[in-house]
């Protein structure tokens, strides 16, 4: 563990706790939106008469953006002022918000959902960063446990206050409302951190930005994500997007041997490779990662299957996953308190109880009538979300713990960056395995079976998912076992 930082220990915990609820305000606002635009895209397919097509860009585009502009300004706040960055990030984020909100047409939607992936690819590393510089030990952990259950809170949440806002709006303009709430909140929030956010921080030593390394690292995630990303399950994919996937692998070669080549001349690299030797690091990024890969998938799978399957409006489709929500704001509390003592065991039982509340989920909605299925798919929401708060929290704890502050924006760049691309490919491996099974089936038999079978296919993909990142915990917990065994000895 690295020592506290000279500015956090001159800051009062009422200064320290205040800065940390801005920070993530700032991070739920922007997952928000990662997840509450799912449900506006009938009202702004009505609107705007933009296509399949469009409207899969306009969901892209944002978690792209996003994805491409995390480790770039992880390392910018680390070298300069990470205070800065999120102040930067943050006006940029209100100001796309309210150009995305006046949109008069999709494409230029599509244009402002990018940008606002931008933005908010600038403040989220800096949230993570500062976190780090507040807050050490088992305080940290604490914190981290706080920010897991309010980031749970808002990705679960998300497609309710979606179906909220729409349903105030109307179906030909609700959608603006999405956007629209960002910009009073946005300026509130600038306020209060331009006030409460630390104004000094340990800055790394070196100043290197290594522009060649971020550029081919941005064309590694890109190339990654938009297969994925243009994957839909329809016949209208085109199979040739999967070549991109040819330029990822050509590209973090480049990527490795010039990070090798920057780092032997004495200078900096954007990612320093060292840190993945550290077990806790590399180990808690591929849990992160193949995580996310499953929970926004079944979030947007289990929208779907409401909505079109049977026939709930948008608010009503979200309220569902309302107890999936609170149950893991309550466990990721409790788990940032013991992930101290308790480690990765604490994530390895999270993922087996998430396991069980998807399986119970699958079970509730393809068996009882269709009336009843909400109601008992809440419930077992509800279980996998007390696994959920097991997860996220005590694992971003762990995969941060040995990481030094002055690394603490490009470090957490890199798990989000993780996120991200989980995200993207999970995203398009669960809807599309739900479309293309609709696409299969199609009038065959009726409506309720096609949907039923459509719905358990896309959920097995994802509970699969979380059997691969239970393994992982199960590695993770063997290694350190080994670990501890060689100090003993």
């Amino acid at each position: 563990m690295t020592a506290e930082p000279p500015d956090s220990a001159k800051l009062s915990d009422r200064v320290r706790w205040q800065a940390f609820g801005v920070s993530v305000a700032v991070a739920a606002l922007t997952i928000l939106d990662l997840s509450k635009v799912n449900v506006g895209l009938p009202s702004i397919e009505n609107s705007l008469n933009a296509g399949p097509t469009e409207l899969q860009t306009i969901v892209a585009g944002y978690a792209l953006a996003f994805g491409l502009t995390l480790v770039p300004a992880g390392r910018l706040g680390d070298i300069h002022s990470r205070r800065t960055l999120f102040l930067v990030g943050l006006s940029a984020f209100t100001i796309t918000s309210l150009l995305c909100a006046l949109a008069p047409t999709a494409p230029l939607l599509i244009v402002g959902r990018f940008l606002q992936g931008v933005a908010a690819g600038i403040q989220m590393p800096q949230v993570l960063g500062l976190i780090q510089q507040l807050f050490q030990g088992a305080e940290r952990g604490r914190a981290f446990g706080l920010f897991g259950a309010i980031i749970g809170l808002s990705t679960a949440f998300g497609p309710t206050i979606g179906g909220l806002l729409i349903a105030v709006g109307g179906d030909q303009d609700g959608w603006r409302l999405l956007f629209w709430m960002n910009v009073p909140l946005g300026i509130a929030l600038l306020y209060f951190a331009a006030r409460l956010l630390p104004r000094k921080q340990v800055k790394s030593k070196s100043t290197d930005l290594d522009p060649v390394g971020i550029l081919l690292l941005g064309v590694v995630v890109l190339t990654l994500m938009l297969p994925f990303l243009l994957t839909t399950g329809g016949p209208e994919d085109d199979p040739r997007r999967w070549f991109f996937l040819v330029g990822t692998a050509v590209f973090a070669t480049g990527f490795i041997l010039w990070e090798r080549s920057y780092t032997a001349r004495g200078k900096t690299p954007v990612v320093r490779f060292a840190l993945f030797r550290l077990s806790s690091y590399r180990n808690g990024l591929l849990i992160a990662t193949v995580y996310f890969a499953a929970i926004p998938g079944t979030f947007l799978l289990t929208t779907l299957y409401l909505q079109q399957g049977l026939e709930l409006a948008p608010v009503f489709a979200g309220m569902v996953t309302i107890p999936f929500a609170l149950a893991s704001a309550v466990t990721a509390w409790i788990g940032g308190r013991l992930v101290e003592t308790r480690g990765r065991s604490l994530v390895v039982v999270g993922l087996a109880v998430v396991i069980v509340g998807f399986a119970l989920s699958i079970l509730a909605a393809t068996l009882p009538p269709p009336e009843l299925s909400p109601w008992l798919m809440s419930a077992a929401l509800a279980v996998a979300g007390l696994g959920g708060g097991f997860v996220i929290s005590p694992n971003q704890t762990l995969t941060l713990a040995e990481i030094p502050i002055t690394d603490g924006g490009v470090a957490g760049s890199m798990a989000q960056v993780g996120q991200r691309v989980g995200t993207a490919v999970g995203v398009a491996a669960v809807s599309s395995t739900f479309f293309a099974t609709i696409y299969a089936e199609g009038s065959a038999t009726d409506k309720i079976t096609v949907y039923h079978d459509a719905f358990r296919s896309g959920s097995l993909v994802a509970l699969g998912l979380i059997v691969i990142a239970l393994l992982l915990g199960f590695f993770d917990l063997r290694q350190r076992a080994k670990g501890s065994a060689k100090q003993d000895a």
